[in-house]
């Protein structure tokens, strides 16, 4: 069996995420021409989204989320833009809907955030296991924001 290439999974990824806003839609119990509207996007257009004939761009996808009143978070990670995230799921809508960051920009600050998100729990993982701190304690303020992990401004402040 032959592996599908990237156009393949684009197309799967694009037929997946137009059911997907077909299904919001029919629940939702807005026309197609209502959520075009609502989108500021043509029925043609659309209607090719819902039957994965095209890929709705970030942006669409937004205003499409929008329309349908849901989490356009929820239509990324479907889309395959992004990955479930944990964490402050408000941070990453944040992040996510702001009309100023480009698309790789925002990718990039929610790479970080989760980077720091895995770093500070294997710090808290570490902690607990060697006894040094409770899992309350740890979870209440990561080990790089802790006095101690300044030694500058304490340096700084005994001046």
């Amino acid at each position: 069996m032959i592996a599908d290439g990237p156009r393949e999974q684009a197309k799967r990824s694009g037929a997946a995420i137009g059911e997907f806003i077909r299904e919001q839609r029919q629940q939702g119990q807005v026309s197609l021409r209502q959520l075009a509207r609502l989108a500021g996007v043509s029925n043609p257009y659309l209607s090719q989204i819902e039957r994965g004939l095209r890929k709705p761009s970030a942006e669409i996808l937004q205003q499409i989320a929008k329309g349908l009143r849901i989490s356009a978070e929820q239509l990324y990670v479907r889309a395959g833009f992004l990955e479930y995230r944990e964490g402050n799921q408000e941070l990453v809508a944040a992040i996510l809907g702001d009309d100023e960051l480009g698309e790789r920009q925002k990718q990039v600050l929610l790479d970080i955030y989760e980077s720091f998100r895995r770093e500070n729990a294997q710090r808290r993982a570490e902690a607990e296991s060697a006894g040094i701190v409770s899992p309350a304690s740890a979870a209440s303020e990561p080990a790089d924001l802790r006095e101690e992990s300044f030694p500058a401004a304490r340096s700084a402040g005994a001046q």
